[in-house]
């Protein structure tokens, strides 16, 4: 008895598989969806910006700053839909702190361990917009985030293996700081003031060089 011919059977049927194999691969490649944030290939962008928060411009006529429970800051809002919103506290940060120290106020939540870093609620353009009372609340929110003492008198500066250690008299006492490469952590800004940057991030200032005894001047001025 003549055998059955099964190679035309053979090859659709490895047709059909090769066909199969291709879509898979096409279908794996198709492109995701941008935002898809919740992992079933659709675009979770709407979902995104729901969560998002819009950063106003905060004035006296849309912002109230309260001091709250241990010195800290408070903060009454009509937010960008017109909506009374308020938070029991609120940070402020500053975008230029050496240039502009008192424009482009960032108003942000705290950050948490939940949340991770802190949403920005609004910026403050000018700090004199606001009343003084409003001001003093600012600037002690701003002084202890970015305390910078300022240096009456350079008593030593001493070099111990590529280290420079500096012995000096601020408006906060007696301090003695490293630095480890004063070229670069030595600046003049426009404004004439001096800012001294140490090894472990403090900021030191010498507001007026000119004022220094002429000792202190000479400690300094060679890394000017």
């Amino acid at each position: 008895m003549a055998e059955k011919d099964t190679t035309v059977k053979t090859d659709v049927k490895t047709e059909e598989k090769d066909t199969k194999v291709e879509s898979a691969k096409k279908a794996d490649t198709k492109p995701k969806a941008k935002n898809d944030i919740m992992g079933d290939g659709s675009d979770d962008g709407d979902l995104i910006l729901e969560n998002e928060r819009v950063s106003i411009n905060l004035t006296p006529e849309n912002a109230t700053f309260k001091r709250s429970g241990g010195d800290l800051i408070s903060l009454d809002i009509i937010n960008d839909k017109g909506e009374p919103e308020s938070f029991e506290r609120v940070v402020i940060l500053r975008s230029f702190p050496v240039t502009n120290p008192n424009e482009f106020l960032s108003v942000r939540e705290p950050d948490s361990k939940k949340q991770g870093r802190g949403k920005e609620i609004g910026m403050i353009r000018y700090m004199s917009t606001f009343d003084e009372a409003t001001q003093a609340l600012f600037k002690e929110e701003l002084d202890r985030r970015y305390f910078t003492p300022e240096i009456k008198k350079i008593n030593s500066v001493k070099d111990k293996f590529g280290y420079l250690y500096w012995d000096v008299v601020t408006t906060a006492g007696n301090v003695t700081f490293v630095l480890n490469n004063p070229f670069s952590n030595i600046r003049i800004l426009e404004d004439g003031r001096i800012l001294i940057n140490d090894i472990d991030g403090n900021v030191f200032e010498i507001l007026e060089p000119q004022k220094l005894d002429s000792a202190s001047l000479k400690k300094i001025e060679i890394y000017l």
